[in-house]
């Protein structure tokens, strides 16, 4: 089967340009090396939204991949699970084309000192070392125990009942969640998936205010905004924000209260050196920097970290000024993204020793404009920071029926920041581990199917969901698992999911009918 390609209109210039400067062979090597790249992103292309004109260049397949068509015919095979002979191979093939040529084209006009050389080394090492690569743990740093006493306070729990209303039947019977109640709940997280417009953050924001109320404020919150609020969203969470005394912090215009290094410990060594693989890796998981670039990275934080007297902690700003020592003037992804993560002074430099700002509520919004490995990077620093603290306190005891109650780590979008096997691998030790030091985590998606991983179900670690109207409501099996209900419940479901309107969900909630529709 032979494919003609074309590329789209806007990228026949780029082809020429990149072909021009890159310097590193004809036209087809460079639109072959774009395909590799884009498919090297791990992102999925879609034939409606994705597929571009095809008024471009134009190849033959053999001229395009040469001598190893077939490996590349089956390199798109593999990552969208098609046969060899499918007729759609040739438009996958031209989408990561054009996708890879703009990604080509905006990565040498904003590094005009980066040359072709550089691109090939750094991905090519980049690739072998993902063949290489061994995991950095994902465990939290404990501290010893003189450590922890000087570090960390243990924050003031709730044992009393958190009954919380989350909506009414149709025969206007209220419908109560308790929240820390053992005798009904194994552990207090929540998940909640609907589409955009369905009510879902209103009902999260009711939920957050009823905590906070029901504790008399001893349980705090942050409600992490991966999209970032509009102006709009702003204005019609200005009551929620006053009833919360919630601070917003909108990201990069104010920032957050906490320097997320200090998670490293600066006493002990062998801690010391996990904590600032464990930082590495967390910059490294969001920018895809190579080896070489993390070894650098790790030796300037280890020197900055030495460098450091009286217990003091370093800033973004020092470390990237080390990193400029060590590498010089050169362009690097490693520089890039510590440059932003300074200049933009997204964490404060101080450190919190007592970590106060647990006992306030935040809503962290992190712009759109922010580019996407800046955004990724300062959340899992937060979340990184969040769950190392509360794992250094003593645990929040159960008295009586009702489970001791701190704090709630709330992260909307979380099918976005959850995507790849090492977040998943932090996201499951955090559901794990964190409920015994009196945490709820309540994950917000717009569909059911990013919860259910194929290495993990993280429904399965909520004990509570609550499903809005979604995309795939026909897809009964799929939402019988993210409820966590049987064939006997799921008719009932079927049904509900069939009449559903906005502001109306379905539940597996101990407290109501598991499967029947109701208001929020």
């Amino acid at each position: 089967m032979l494919i003609n390609l074309r590329t789209s209109e806007a990228n026949k210039p780029v082809v020429q340009e990149l072909t021009k400067r890159l310097n590193l062979g004809t036209e087809n090597v460079v639109s072959r090396i774009a395909f590799a790249y884009s498919l090297s992103k791990g992102v999925k292309l879609n034939l409606e939204n994705d597929l571009k004109d095809s008024k471009g260049k134009e190849y033959k397949d053999d001229i395009l991949f040469g001598k190893y068509r077939d490996y590349y015919i089956a390199l798109i095979c593999q990552h969208y699970n098609l046969y060899k002979s499918d007729k759609d191979i040739g438009k996958y093939i031209k989408m990561h084309m054009d996708h890879g040529l703009t990604l080509m084209n905006k990565l040498f006009e904003e590094n005009k000192n980066y040359s072709g050389l550089d691109f090939l080394l750094e991905n090519i090492e980049r690739g072998i070392e993902k063949l290489e690569e061994n995991d950095v743990t994902n465990d939290a740093i404990i501290f010893d125990e003189q450590t922890r006493r000087s570090r960390v306070s243990n924050k003031d729990y709730y044992a009393g009942e958190i009954k919380i209303l989350v909506g009414s039947s149709f025969d206007d019977e209220k419908i109560y969640f308790n929240l820390n109640d053992t005798s009904i709940h194994n552990n207090a997280h929540i998940a909640v998936a609907g589409n955009t417009g369905t009510g879902k953050t209103y009902f999260a924001n009711r939920l957050l205010e009823q905590i906070v109320s029901e504790t008399q404020e001893e349980v705090n919150f942050i409600f992490l905004d991966f999209k970032g609020i509009t102006a709009e969203d702003e204005k019609a969470n200005s009551v929620f924000f006053n009833k919360t005394k919630t601070e917003l912090i909108k990201a990069p215009y104010k920032p957050f209260p906490v320097n997320p290094l200090s998670f490293i410990d600066n006493v002990n060594e062998k801690n010391k050196i996990m904590g600032i693989s464990k930082f590495v890796d967390i910059i490294t998981s969001y920018s895809n920097i190579g080896k070489n670039q993390q070894q650098t990275l790790k030796d300037a934080t280890r020197e900055v970290f030495a460098s450091m007297k009286g217990g003091q902690y370093p800033s973004f700003k020092e470390i990237y000024d080390k990193v400029m020592e060590i590498e010089g003037e050169k362009a690097s992804t490693l520089k890039e993204i510590l440059q932003s993560l300074s200049e933009l002074d997204l964490f404060e430099t101080k450190v919190d020793m007592k970590n106060s700002f647990l006992n306030k509520n935040y809503y962290m919004s992190l712009s759109g404009d922010l580019p996407r490995n800046i955004r990724f990077t300062s959340v899992f620093l937060i979340i990184n920071y969040i769950y190392n603290t509360f794992m250094n306190m003593d645990n929040a005891p159960i008295e009586g029926k009702n489970q001791g109650m701190r704090y709630v780590l709330l992260i909307d979008e979380a099918h976005v920041i959850f995507k790849e096997k090492k977040s998943q691998d932090l996201l499951e030790k955090i559901l794990r581990e964190i409920r015994s030091k009196g945490v709820s985590v309540v994950l917000l998606s717009q569909g059911i199917e990013e919860f259910n991983q194929p290495s993990f179900d993280f429904s399965s670690m909520c004990e509570t969901a609550f499903l809005f109207d979604i995309k795939d409501k026909t897809n009964l099996k799929m939402m019988q698992k993210f409820l966590g209900i049987g064939d006997k419940d799921g008719q009932k479901l079927k049904s509900s999911m069939e009449k559903i309107q906005k502001y109306q969900l379905v539940s597996n909630l101990k407290e109501f009918k598991v499967g029947e529709l109701f208001k929020a």
